[in-house]
């Protein structure tokens, strides 16, 4: 596989406990660094309820747009966590036990423990290739480009290693940022002129506000070290003409 070959992922988010703000979504940021690093860059992330109507709707749109979908959160024992069946029915697949899952789980709990809630976490579209959990046992699973991970932030993390082998990536995503002490008026043309030379380099500027002063992080990204290294070069032209101060974050 060309190493030059751009792929693509989409990452969606399903738990209404993230659209309440009862729960922080650090797992966008998580997936997102680990795919750059692998050569997967990220085109939307989307975060939607426990329904299935939407989770099957959603699914089949990014699934078919994007090279691979990851999937947090709704793979639990309990009852609003569907995400597993709804998966099924989006790949119009039988929902049933994955015997190898049954049996990971049959061993990893105390005999008496693995009670009937627990065995739901083994309900998953037939077929499904499993995706093991070094933390707390219960497996993820994927369906062709779909991969389907849990929603606790550490354990999701945890299974990245165990994905490796099964996605390929392009070349991967480099970034640098360069902070400087100015507000964004003041340097928007100037970075526009650079973007505009620079079509392979994605620029970004972002304000901060840090130590009580304000500023402008400015981020490139690309595959290529050298492009970023001139795009580098070019912005400290005109930061050194401004007398625009870089600053340390």
């Amino acid at each position: 596989m060309n190493k030059n070959t751009k792929f693509n992922a989409a990452i969606l988010i399903i738990g209404n406990e993230i659209l309440s703000g009862r729960t922080q979504d650090t797992n966008t940021s998580t997936l997102a660094i680990w795919l750059n690093s692998i050569g997967v860059k990220v085109n939307e992330v989307r975060v939607i309820p426990d329904v299935e109507k939407t989770i099957v709707d959603t699914l089949n749109i990014l699934r078919k747009s994007n090279n691979y979908v990851f999937t947090t959160g709704g793979i639990g024992p309990t009852h609003d966590d569907i995400t597993a069946k709804s998966v099924a029915k989006a790949f119009g697949l039988k929902y049933e036990v994955h015997k190898e899952a049954f049996k990971i789980l049959e061993k990893y709990y105390k005999p008496g423990e693995f009670n009937e809630g627990r065995q739901k976490m083994v309900w998953m579209p037939e077929n499904a290739e499993l995706i093991l959990n070094p933390t707390s046992g219960a497996p993820g699973f994927s369906v062709e480009n779909v991969f389907c991970l849990p929603g606790v932030p550490s354990i999701l993390k945890s299974m990245l290693g165990g994905l490796k082998n099964k996605i390929v990536g392009g070349k991967p995503i480099l970034s640098y940022t360069i902070s400087l002490k100015t507000v964004e008026s003041e340097i928007a043309n100037s970075l526009t002129k650079v973007q505009d030379q620079n079509k392979d380099v994605e620029i970004g500027s972002y304000p901060f506000f840090h130590a009580g002063k304000l500023g402008v992080s400015i981020v490139l990204r690309s595959e290529n070290k050298s492009q970023i290294d001139a795009c580098n070069l070019q912005i400290l032209e005109f930061v050194n003409k401004k007398k625009i101060e870089v600053v340390d974050r």
